[in-house]
């Protein structure tokens, strides 16, 4: 064997230059790679904790808050008890989570004349929400005064809405609360923040 045989060839300069842009090149796709699922998955952590302690998500399943939330609206509940006269809240009632609009506080006096007209500590409700006004079935003797540590709730659609007319609904206690709509996300044409 001749030693020249032996040496090893060195290639040209021009083609390791190549050779190391394209290592670059790969270890730069990875690194970019990883970040990005890195990325992703915190997003997804987030979004998912973000779902599961802050919002609820509801499919609406009734007509009885109709016209403000129709049948298959898809909406959010914030979860909290803190909640206010006008708000649309979700709560517990016999295994299931109804919606329905505060109307009235704690030792507040209501009266629902036989128009559908409420009267809160004898101011008439401005109610801009309702296409029809009614009395609707309604268990109640008035006027009513809202029991200590209660909310009085009612259907925007009152002439099916079971609410705090009937006794066996009647007030919501805050350990009933779920929390409160605000969002709707589908359909899509009626998306937006709820107030």
């Amino acid at each position: 064997m001749d030693v020249d045989d032996e040496k090893l060839k060195i290639p040209p300069i021009e083609l390791l230059r190549k050779e190391l842009e394209r290592e670059e090149a790969k270890h730069g796709f990875r690194k970019a790679l990883l970040r990005t699922v890195g990325i992703l998955t915190v997003i997804a952590a987030v979004t998912v904790l973000i779902a599961t302690r802050l919002l609820i998500l509801v499919q609406i399943n009734g007509v009885s808050m109709a016209p403000t939330l129709q049948e298959g609206d898809i909406i959010f509940l914030h979860q909290t008890k803190e909640v206010e006269v006008g708000d649309i809240i979700g709560f517990y009632y016999g295994g299931r989570v109804l919606l329905k609009r505060v109307i009235a506080g704690s030792g507040d006096e209501i009266e629902i004349d036989k128009e559908g007209n409420v009267y809160v500590n004898g101011e008439k409700r401005e109610e801009p929400y309702l296409t029809k006004k009614s009395l609707g079935k309604c268990e109640l003797d008035f006027p009513y005064q809202v029991p200590e540590g209660m909310l009085f709730v009612l259907g925007d659609n009152r002439t099916v809405s079971m609410d705090s007319r009937i006794k066996a609904i009647g007030c919501v206690e805050k350990e009933q609360i779920v929390g409160k709509v605000v969002f709707r996300a589908w359909p899509l044409a009626r998306m937006g923040i709820m107030r």
